[in-house]
């Protein structure tokens, strides 16, 4: 038996006439549809979703899309210029909808991986530092000097080039800020101590702290925290590699003193600046393949150029510390040399970088650590040269130079590595956080 809340006679008015109009056959397209003013008892009330342009469904009830109601469907589509609409379903009886708007969480960004281009690139460039290092006691042998004086050309340029490459986005936001004082200001304190104390204790001075003369290797830290404050400036300034060059040549130009060995800073200057200007397309121009022929080429005529200059050339401007009167040459003629280096090492970077591997290999992560190694072979050197070792007749010999050299690469790979790294971090990647007050969020007005 089905009862109904409607009377049993005819219906009679304007109400009846659009109620048959209602059940008409829906492919009747010549008589419009008109909505029933009147809700139906039998049908509960749809459920809001929350989300704009979606309705929820219930059987035996018509859904109205644009004002328009048409009998026997369940559900209404709006369609868009080719976007579909997502249709969210009422939720169970007895359960009640979420109201508000639905919140969908994206998922996480995935991690940016490091480019093995720069860390195969990093990796190199510490072994020619530490190759450099070690023949430097090795100069009356003509192969290890031409080949050290080759190597001072652009070792230390390539180094800062990248550096200030990874500079770009430095600003002094607090992280930032700290970031710099934990991974270069602390090492540099650290090292600075432990240098003179390593040799006072060998017995070779007195022993001198200071902080604002660096000390052998820690000259690079002094400078790299003098050029990252510095980066802002860089970043805001219309030709900053020609002021740049203006400030490092007018630096030879007098005696700057010692103090946070400013010539070197003002003298490399201009690579770190370089690098900053340098963006990834410059790159991907060093990685075409007629590029690394180029580059070889380069590279070999360098060497030769260096082995022809040696007996005319003091190392000592392969320093870039000495201030022209120094070097006894007048500031004219010190400025061509000075510009002459510049070009020369900003050429071999260049070609340097076109033979580097673009692919991940087992040497790739070892470029990460480059630091671990620059600081630490200095002890190697410095006690080779404490226990006399550099005296060996068989050291200078050809032979014995290339013995260096492959020893040179053995100890600047395991100073990169893993280990090394968990050993030391306390010194160079110090977490300091006891140190420095809670970030704070910056208030919202």
């Amino acid at each position: 038996m089905t009862y109904s809340s409607r009377p049993s006679g005819p219906e009679t008015g304007p109400l009846a006439a659009a109620r048959a109009a209602d059940q008409r056959a829906p492919d009747d397209r010549g008589a419009p549809a008109v909505p029933d003013p009147r809700p139906d008892p039998a049908a509960p009330a749809a459920a809001d979703t929350g989300l704009p342009g979606t309705t929820a469904a219930t059987s035996g009830t018509a859904t109205a899309t644009a004002g328009t109601a048409t009998a026997g469907t369940a559900a209404a589509t709006a369609a868009t210029a080719g976007t579909a609409t997502a249709t969210v379903a009422a939720p169970p009886d007895g359960e009640r909808a979420a109201s508000g708007p639905v919140r969908i969480s994206s998922p996480p960004k995935p991690r940016k991986e490091r480019d093995p281009f720069f860390d195969n690139a990093k990796y190199f460039a510490i072994l020619l530092v530490v190759s450099g290092h070690s023949i430097a006691n090795l100069q009356n042998v003509p192969m290890a000097k031409g080949l050290y004086i080759f190597i001072y050309m652009f070792h230390m340029p390539l180094f800062i080039v990248i550096t200030g490459y990874f500079s770009r986005n430095w600003t002094f936001s607090p992280g930032k800020a700290r970031k710099l004082i934990t991974n270069v200001g602390v090492p540099y304190v650290v090292f600075e101590v432990a240098y003179s104390l390593y040799d006072w204790l060998a017995g070779r001075h007195d022993l001198e702290i200071s902080l604002l003369s660096p000390y052998y290797l820690t000259w690079f830290l002094c400078a790299l925290f003098l050029w990252r404050l510095s980066t802002p400036v860089w970043q805001q300034i219309r030709w900053p590699l020609a002021v740049a060059m203006g400030f490092a040549l007018l630096s030879y130009m007098s005696d700057l003193g010692s103090t946070f060995d400013i010539h070197r800073v003002f003298g490399l200057l201009p690579f770190y600046v370089l690098g900053l200007k340098l963006r990834p397309e410059h790159f991907e121009l060093l990685k075409r393949p007629i590029a690394r022929p180029i580059g070889a080429a380069v590279l070999a005529v360098g060497l030769a150029c260096s082995y022809l200059v040696m007996k005319h050339m003091s190392v000592r401007w392969i320093f870039w510390k000495d201030p022209h009167f120094m070097l006894g040459v007048g500031d004219f003629k010190g400025t061509l040399m000075r510009l002459a280096m510049f070009a020369c090492a900003t050429v071999l970077v260049a070609a340097f970088l076109t033979l580097i591997p673009r692919k991940r290999y087992w040497f790739t992560a070892l470029g990460a650590t480059t630091l671990y190694c620059y600081l630490l072979h200095g002890f190697v050197t410095r006690l080779l040269n404490f226990t006399g070792w550099w005296g060996a007749d068989w050291m200078h010999t050809p032979g014995g130079v290339v013995a260096v050299l492959c020893g040179a690469v053995v100890v600047g790979t395991f100073l990169c590595s893993p280990p090394v790294r968990r050993a030391m971090s306390w010194a160079l990647e110090p977490k300091m956080t006891w140190v420095f007050t809670p970030l704070r969020r910056p208030s919202r007005g």
